[in-house]
Formats: C-alpha cells, sequence, structure tokens
C-alpha cells in the first residue's frame, strides 16, 4: 500500500483508536497456492492484544492456501467517498479543470496465521469474539460439550492472525491549503450520500491535527 507522508497516520494511537471505534471487518488476504489466483476472505475479526481473532468455515478454499503459506494481510478500509473534480479544482481555474480523487481510510495488518482446530481452543476463540461483538453477554454459554455451539464447533477453523506490521493510511488531501480541505469538508457533509459524514469527520479531525501541510 503506498502511502505517501501527508497520508500517514500521526501517531500509533490514531490507527489503535479508528479501528476500536467499530472498524472490526475485513479481507483476510492469502497467497495462491502455485498456479492458482490469491484468495481474498471477507470477515469480522476481534482484536486481541498484538493478534487478530477470526473463524472460518471448514469448507472454506482459503485454508489450503494458508496451510501452504501462512504469511496473509488482513486490510480494514472505510469513511470513504468519492471526491469529485470540480471541488478540488485549483482557485481561478475553471471548475472542470479539477482532478477527482477517492477519500479513505486503510489499516493493513502483516500477519503470520496460526490455524486453531482444537475444540476447547475454537472455543475460547469464539468466547473472545462474542466479549467484542456481544459484550452485553446476550448469547449462551460457549462450551464443547453444550447445545448450540459445541456442536458446531467441528464446522468452523480459528485463525489467530500473530500481526507483525502495521501500515495505517488517512487519504484526505492532508497536503492541500486548510481552505480547500475545509470546503471539500463541507461539501461532503452537504451531500451527504454513502460514508461521506464519516469521511468529512476525518478529514476536519486531520486538519485541527494537521493545520497547514509542513513537508
Amino acid at each position: 500500500m503506498l502511502v505517501h507522508p501527508w497520508d500517514a497516520c500521526l501517531d500509533e494511537a490514531e490507527w489503535q483508536t479508528w479501528i476500536a471505534e467499530g472498524h472490526d471487518f475485513g479481507l483476510l488476504s492469502v497467497n495462491g497456492l502455485p498456479g492458482h489466483p490469491p484468495a481474498v476472505v471477507p470477515t469480522h475479526f476481534a482484536p486481541d492484544g498484538p493478534n487478530l481473532l477470526i473463524h472460518l468455515a471448514r469448507p472454506n478454499p482459503a485454508w489450503k492456501a494458508i496451510e501452504h503459506d501462512p504469511n496473509v494481510l488482513f486490510t480494514v478500509f472505510g469513511d470513504y467517498a468519492f471526491v469529485p473534480g470540480p471541488w478540488r479544482a485549483e482557485p481561478g481555474t475553471p471548475p472542470t479543470d479539477g482532478v477527482p480523487t477517492s477519500y479513505y481510510t486503510a489499516v493493513q495488518f502483516t500477519c503470520r496465521a496460526h490455524i486453531i482446530d482444537d475444540p476447547e481452543d475454537k472455543a475460547e476463540l469464539l468466547r473472545r469474539q462474542l466479549a467484542h461483538f456481544q459484550p452485553d453477554g446476550d448469547h449462551a454459554p460457549v462450551a464443547v460439550d453444550q447445545p448450540p455451539y459445541g456442536r458446531m464447533l467441528s464446522g468452523i477453523r480459528g485463525l489467530r492472525l500473530e500481526v507483525t506490521d502495521v501500515q495505517a493510511k488517512f487519504k484526505y488531501d492532508d497536503d492541500e491549503p486548510v481552505e480547500h480541505r475545509t470546503a471539500v469538508a463541507d461539501h461532503l457533509s452537504a451531500r451527504g450520500q454513502g460514508l461521506d459524514v464519516p469521511a468529512a469527520v476525518q478529514q476536519r479531525r486531520r486538519l485541527d491535527r494537521i493545520g497547514a501541510w509542513k513537508p
């Protein structure tokens, strides 16, 4: 992932906070078997210290690729918006001369995958995931010998993704003048389609921290 200096996270807390704000769905990318393309699996994950916890159905074809090569990527993205050209036109030039772009946040984890097949270990993984996604505890106990989860454990495999590197990108025109970024954020808020408002929130937050970009 290309990260320009003005797109880079300002500190580790920035991407960690963004993930903690509910960005817990992403794409698991695994290297393909010889002669086959890479496989990409969309899935929820639960942060667990330096690891990411996920589980997939046992028939998922990604397992063979992971067994062959446990080096994987997990990518989380969000707060994205298309910014049309007229919003980015240079002062004093025709609006149609503006060049469009995309805004987004992306966090990419380089990981080593550890497969979990032991029934009790899979149950513990599910307990940790449920603690993240259903913290109120409004679910049946996850136990190997109790329904409903006990009989379902054989149909899944767990993955503990050991994070070895993190790249984060906040692409919101931070190298442009303050006036430009303010105007685009206003346009996004006014349009209000899709993730326009979250994208504007990110742009304004970064603007408050960075101010005028200094190379």
